[in-house]
């Protein structure tokens, strides 16, 4: 996959390569046959599926942090590269819960890396959390990097536009981050047919309701002809009642009103 700046050492890609074979083990321990055929068919992936829940999945990487594997930049990214060359979804799984674990080692640079799994993802099982948790992260520690988050943000993948908006979704959940930026991303993407920018736009929007909605209101009120169902719906949960029934019911009147 070409994530890693800079050689492993044999005795590293030994320690690597024997790490994600025993999260493979352990997992497949705790395999679930009808789990595997069920995850499988809702994701809709050509992966192979083994049948392990998440928390058996951190449980497993949790196991192998503890023996100090994951103790340096390098060779937590070797796991995650051996983890991702496996067709199994577990272990992609795996290299994720294991830089969510270690994001603290993550550099600048690794945005490159978390871009990479992102383009190869192809679903929100991977996409959400390497966007909110990693590039999150590292968006917030190295606010430089919000030049890359501008550049997702026209990409012609729509998972990683997804990823840039997602990128902003913990700081402004906590009452902080940059919703000036939340803003511009979303402004632009708001008549976009794909269901997963409707979604996280809304998702983002009622996260932060919940501590500042007075900002979503005014953010929605002049938006809500140009705005989705999904989106304003989602937007709106955690709105007080008045100003969230006065958002739908002037949605609902603009979608019915003929247009000049």
């Amino acid at each position: 996959m070409g994530l890693l700046q800079g050689a492993v050492s044999l005795d590293k890609k030994a320690e690597v390569s024997g790490s994600v074979e025993a999260i493979r083990e352990a997992l497949r321990a705790s395999a679930d046959p009808e789990r595997a055929k069920n995850e499988k068919r809702y994701l809709k992936s050509d992966l192979l599926f083994i049948g392990a829940s998440v928390p058996s999945i951190r449980k497993a990487v949790g196991q192998v942090e503890k023996s100090g594997s994951f103790s340096e930049r390098r060779t937590l990214l070797a796991f995650v590269e051996a983890c991702w060359d496996k067709d199994v979804h577990e272990l992609r799984l795996a290299g994720v819960v294991a830089l969510q674990q270690s994001t603290h080692l993550l550099e600048a640079r690794d945005i490159a890396l978390v871009e990479t799994l992102i383009r190869r993802s192809k679903s929100w099982v991977y996409v959400d959390p390497l966007s909110i948790y990693m590039a999150g992260s590292l968006v917030e520690r190295f606010p430089e990097l919000g030049s890359a988050l501008n550049r997702w943000a026209r990409d012609a993948d729509f998972w990683v536009r997804r990823s840039a908006i997602l990128a902003l979704l913990d700081p402004l959940r906590r009452g902080v981050g940059d919703f000036d930026r939340f803003s511009r991303y979303a402004d632009a993407m708001l008549e976009e047919k794909e269901f997963f920018i409707r979604k996280a736009i809304g998702w983002t929007l009622r996260e932060v309701s919940k501590k500042r909605p007075g900002i979503v209101y005014s953010w929605l009120a002049p938006r809500t002809r140009r705005i989705s169902g999904v989106t304003i719906r989602e937007a709106v949960k955690y709105l007080p009642r008045d100003q969230s029934e006065a958002l739908m019911a002037e949605y609902r009147g603009k979608r019915a009103a003929p247009r000049g």
